[in-house]
């Protein structure tokens, strides 16, 4: 398709996904209905401008629980928890409020069911990550993470005819494509999910960018280095396209970047506030696209309800107001 010379090409859909608004929207949520302090596990999401706004509205997060006082609220992040530090939140007279985004509570549960019927799993992930963690968590000692066709070769099993797949919501399409693969061929009694573990946000960011990197001379992700999915983006970028950079705000952008390639594309991933995604616009507008289009993909219209216990606020001012693209 013939586009003009400098001109900015947004991939649609882009930036915040529901579970990603849910899971803040039950921190400002829980500052309105108890003031500050509000504790929160971990990085409610991983995006550095959310992080930063939501202390300056009270909020204070912890890795240990110990470090929440008794009696205080505190808020389970979205990538869910495992039932030790599940059990360990709720001790204390605490007053809990999980924000887990729903598809990965789905695994969870998916996993209790099994379990009780004698599997073990396979679970395919990145080592490290929070979900991995809190997923890994759910079942400890019966739980096989697999990080790729290496690992999928050489993990032992207590019975594989009683072996069941889980996937990280956050994990390259085409990277768990090929893990599964060895999985079927290997173990080809596993039960696999019965629909993709991979979130439908996960799935559409990653296929719009795979259908705009090749018209591109250059993609923009925004994403925070922390955000697995903004990185998934930001690797598929690089693989369909010569040129691709993770940039976490308009700060981060060179004009360098923008010499001898007039036709830049631009994503973000499911953590990124609607805001930082028009300001990186602006910043590219600036440094001298002329204009600026969308490129249609899938619609998303999934609406998660908030957490029960919270009244609704009117919520996300500080990250949506202003949005022009």
């Amino acid at each position: 398709m013939e586009r003009e010379e400098g001109e900015l090409l947004i991939a649609e859909p882009l930036g915040m996904c529901a579970g990603v608004r849910r899971a803040i929207e039950t921190v400002e949520q829980a500052l309105d209905t108890f003031n500050a302090p509000v504790y929160v596990r971990h990085e409610i999401v991983h995006n550095t401008h959310i992080i930063e706004s939501l202390r300056n509205q009270g909020a204070i997060f912890v890795e240990d629980i110990a470090e929440v006082p008794t009696g205080a609220v505190l808020v389970l992040n979205a990538h869910g928890v495992s039932a030790q530090v599940r059990e360990e939140a709720q001790s204390g007279g605490r007053r809990v409020f999980d924000a887990t985004c729903p598809f990965v509570a789905k695994i969870h549960v998916e996993i209790a069911k099994l379990s009780r019927e004698g599997f073990d799993f396979l679970l395919i992930g990145h080592a490290g990550h929070p979900e991995v963690e809190g997923t890994l968590g759910q079942l400890p000692g019966r739980i096989h993470l697999v990080t790729d066709v290496a690992d999928v070769l050489a993990v032992a099993v207590p019975d594989p005819n009683r072996l069941a797949v889980a996937t990280q919501t956050t994990m390259s399409v085409d990277d768990a494509r090929d893990i599964l693969a060895a999985i079927r061929h290997r173990f080809p009694q596993a039960r696999e999910p019965r629909l993709s573990d991979i979130c439908y946000a996960t799935t559409n960011r990653q296929e719009a960018v795979r259908q705009l990197a090749p018209e591109v001379d250059l993609v923009l992700v925004v994403g925070s280095a922390t955000s697995s999915n903004a990185r998934r983006l930001y690797e598929l970028a690089q693989r369909r396209s010569a040129t691709a950079y993770l940039v976490d705000g308009p700060d981060d952008l060179e004009p360098a970047w923008f010499a001898g390639r007039p036709r830049v594309g631009l994503s973000a991933g499911a953590s990124v506030p609607d805001s930082i995604v028009q300001r990186v616009v602006d910043r590219v507008r600036a440094l001298g696209i002329r204009s600026v289009s969308r490129v249609p993909g899938a619609v998303e219209t999934i609406v998660f309800p908030p957490v029960p216990g919270l009244r609704r606020v009117s919520s996300l001012a500080s990250f949506t107001q202003g949005n022009q693209l």
